[in-house]
């Protein structure tokens, strides 16, 4: 303390003194700094470097690389933090994603040259090998294994093909035999890689070619077009045939069902006719059968009445029936002597049954 101020005990009175601000500076600019880093895009690679919040984004997961070597750890989509300048990220799509191979120059066999415009593979990277297929391929693993590999594939695919096939014949085979070459070898070698499905564009032909090919298929259209007519005439023709054949056989069948029914009338009335007949012979040899009962019945009958006193009474019946009266001075001698008439009527009895049985007998001959 002043002497002068020990005397007087006052306080001095002066000019007031300031303390050091630099601490509180230099965590104000650190706080900026870490606000900056956090502020800045991640699409730069030296600002990726050196942020500390990074995002994932759906659809990716996040890969990490400390001082250059690869870690394990893998990241979802969401916001993650890491060490600036000392850990590196990259997000690495593992849903379907398509790649599109561009300009790819290609000879065939007959030394034509060809380029395909645009190839199309559509890829998936699958989770659970992305650390494995990083390590040995880079983030950049697509290119090894579609961009160059789809040049070479279409390369071999056309240097052993002539420029028809190429462009027409098994132009649509293109696509699966890039998607089978493709998927063979990253099966081999990058498992994780699974090919889905390969675009192959028409590719583009020198024009002079081009007019060649325009003309050749208007000739195959024309040609097309009369196969087809053709084939149109045939089925025509075809199809007249089928109905005229429907017809004659309809009228065929319905020919055979007629004459079936004239036939089953023809038949019908020949059984009734037939049935008429054998009612007829029926009612003849029943009357046969009576005429001949009667015959014998009136036969017995009259054998019954040949006796004598029967015979005289017809006799003079018949005598009486006959009498005739004459007049004049002659009249006819007529003797009628009782003997002779006696024995007339004692010998008729005997051959009048005599007469009956000989007739008897020839009737039963002529029914056997």
């Amino acid at each position: 303390m002043d002497p002068q101020q020990q005397r007087t005990g006052a306080p001095q009175r002066g000019p007031p003194q300031t303390g050091d601000s630099s601490p509180i500076l230099t965590v104000l600019l650190f706080f900026l700094a870490i606000l900056a880093l956090i502020a800045i895009p991640l699409s730069s690679n030296i600002m990726n470097s050196l942020s500390i919040l990074h995002q994932v984004p759906e659809g990716h997961v996040g890969v990490y690389w400390t001082g250059g070597a690869l870690l394990q750890t893998i990241t979802d989509p969401g916001f993650h933090l890491k060490m600036p300048l000392i850990t590196q990220y990259e997000p690495v799509q593992v849903t379907l994603q398509t790649d599109q191979v561009r300009d790819i120059p290609c000879g065939t066999k007959g030394g034509v040259m060809i380029n395909f415009e645009k190839i199309e593979v559509v890829n998936r990277l699958g989770k659970g090998y992305v650390y494995e297929t990083l390590l040995n391929y880079g983030v950049q693993y697509d290119k090894t294994w579609i961009y160059d590999k789809i040049h070479h594939e279409i390369n071999q695919f056309c240097s052993s093909r002539t420029l028809q096939e190429v462009y027409i014949d098994v132009f649509y085979q293109i696509g699966e035999k890039m998607k089978d070459a493709l998927q063979g070898d990253c099966t081999r070698y990058a498992p994780g890689i699974e090919i889905i499905s390969v675009r192959v564009t028409k590719p583009t032909i020198p024009q002079s070619i081009r007019r060649n090919f325009k003309h050749m298929e208007e000739e195959r259209s024309k040609v097309l077009i009369s196969i087809e007519r053709q084939r149109v005439v045939e089925k025509e023709a075809e199809t007249t045939k089928k109905i005229a054949i429907s017809e004659a056989e309809k009228n065929a069948k319905v020919s055979k069902i007629l004459m079936e029914q004239k036939l089953m009338e023809k038949d019908s009335a020949r059984q009734q006719q037939e049935i008429g007949n054998q009612m007829y012979m029926a009612h003849e040899n029943i009357l046969a059968d009576a005429a001949f009962y009667r015959a014998m019945k009136e036969a017995e009958a009259n054998k019954l009445k040949l006796t004598p006193q029967f015979l005289e009474l017809k006799f003079i019946e018949a005598i009486a029936n006959n009498t005739k009266i004459f007049f004049g001075d002659k009249v006819p001698n007529m003797v009628i002597d009782q003997r002779l008439l006696g024995n007339f009527l004692q010998r008729m009895p005997g051959e009048m049954a005599r007469e009956v049985n000989s007739e008897k007998v020839s009737r039963e001959r002529s029914e056997i």
